[in-house]
């Protein structure tokens, strides 16, 4: 039988402007960005993981963007107006959770606290 888990995650932008793209969402995500060499660094640009748990990459393509992802937050008002500030776009509020629309199109959630070992001190975007 053959393991399998998730490797990470690949936020396909269809955009000019990979380098933009790539800051929001290195800012959105509390990362750092490292530009990838060669010809691969023309259309990705990696956000380096805390311990390596997830891949993930910032792509620009030509079909329409796509990706879902949900951010957690303490405080989920003071969250989606940090994200209002990078350019994302507040869409509405659905429960507990905010749907929002990043620059480059995807829309992503603000939720609550997902997982019970969320510290939290461990990121803070001030």
């Amino acid at each position: 039988m053959h393991k399998s888990r998730l490797a990470g995650f690949i936020i396909d932008c269809r955009t000019e402007d990979l380098h933009g793209a790539a800051r929001f969402w290195s800012k959105a995500l509390g990362m750092a960005t490292e530009i990838l060499p060669g010809q691969e660094g023309d259309s990705y640009v990696k956000l380096k993981v805390p311990d390596e748990r997830l891949h993930i990459e910032v792509q620009t393509v030509d079909h329409d963007s796509r990706v879902h992802l949900d951010i957690e937050a303490d405080d989920i008002e003071a969250e989606v107006r940090r994200l209002e500030q990078l350019g994302a776009k507040r869409l509405k509020k659905i429960q507990t959770w905010v749907v929002m629309e990043a620059p480059t199109g995807q829309r992503f959630c603000v939720v609550r606290p997902q997982n019970k070992d969320f510290d939290q001190n461990s990121n803070r975007w001030d």
